[in-house]
């Protein structure tokens, strides 16, 4: 199944968006590059490969479009040295925002409504959950947040990570004009199916599930608007340069990853992704063992990119 381009048309799904700006002096782009950040390119040890950045040259040279598609903010994606990592655009929170790279000028961005988080702070709170609502882009490493439990280990050491940005969510939740999403932490021992009941009590919104980057053992269920994927921020700036998923590689390694694999016309998931994801798509090293320079390798083989001009 390939995801298509869906296009906002209210003030709650785009609240700025310009076209990008030229890429290479005007060129026209030969193909399409999007991989994930943590667990794909970033290796465990928070650097990079020198075999994954000279294949990631390589795609620049050939005239390919490189882009990094994580859900960090771009707060917390700048906490690692990314400044010559050779890509063009940061797609960033899942979507909700897209960078030019390097220079950081942000080039979309988008958020929920009032009404809309008011909706969800509400669902969230009858299923008992600890969450955190983030302020709009391109203050989103900023959130408040609230706590149904006391014993959420991996919570709590989020919010001790971004102690400087975060405080407890005010009983009147009509204070937020708009937020880039919610999260809520799920501890592994809790057993709901809460992906699906909070799917079915939120369904005009895109609810995401994926390993806890602190733990990796708890879940975290980001909320966002219908608008807001990697494969939708994908194909929106694949589309900027005419091209489609049938130009698109895509490299990634957890469920938040899904929908961009499903949307590219080739894909690949590293051999550290889950089991499921391992049977469903062709897999390649791990991440720390130059997985991304092992698929573009693999792509590079079978598609007429591997030509010069």
């Amino acid at each position: 199944m390939k995801s298509g381009i869906k296009t906002a048309t209210t003030k709650m799904n785009i609240s700025h968006a310009i076209p990008p700006p030229d890429w290479q002096n005007g060129q026209t782009p030969r193909g399409f590059f999007v991989c994930d950040f943590d667990g794909t390119l970033l290796r465990s040890d928070r650097s990079f490969s020198d075999d994954d950045l000279a294949a990631l040259n390589r795609l620049g040279e050939l005239g390919i479009v490189r882009a990094i598609a994580t859900g960090r903010s771009i707060y917390s994606i700048n906490t690692v040295s990314i400044s010559n990592l050779p890509v063009d655009f940061l797609i960033f929170s899942s979507g909700a925002g897209i960078n030019r790279h390097p220079g950081g000028r942000i080039i979309r961005r988008t958020g929920l409504e009032s009404h809309q988080v008011s909706q969800a702070i509400h669902i969230l709170k009858a299923n008992k959950l600890d969450f955190m609502v983030h302020r709009p882009i391109p203050d989103n490493h900023a959130f408040s947040y609230f706590e149904s439990t006391t014993d959420n280990a991996d919570f709590k050491r989020r919010i001790e990570i971004y102690h400087k940005f975060a405080k407890p969510l005010d009983d009147n939740t009509d204070g937020f004009e708009m937020a880039t999403q919610l999260l809520a932490v799920v501890p592994p021992d809790d057993t709901r199916p809460l992906i699906q009941t909070l799917r079915k009590a939120l369904p005009n919104f895109n609810i995401i599930q994926t390993t806890s980057p602190l733990d990796g053992h708890s879940t975290w269920v980001e909320i966002f608007p219908a608008t807001v994927s990697k494969s939708l921020a994908a194909a929106w700036l694949a589309g900027a340069f005419n091209l489609d998923a049938n130009h698109a590689l895509s490299v990634g390694n957890d469920y938040n990853d899904l929908d961009l694999l499903e949307w590219a016309g080739s894909s690949f998931v590293v051999e550290n992704a889950p089991h499921d994801l391992t049977d469903r798509f062709p897999t390649v090293a791990s991440n720390n063992e130059c997985g991304v320079a092992d698929a573009v390798n693999r792509w590079l083989a079978s598609a007429p990119f591997n030509r010069q001009k």
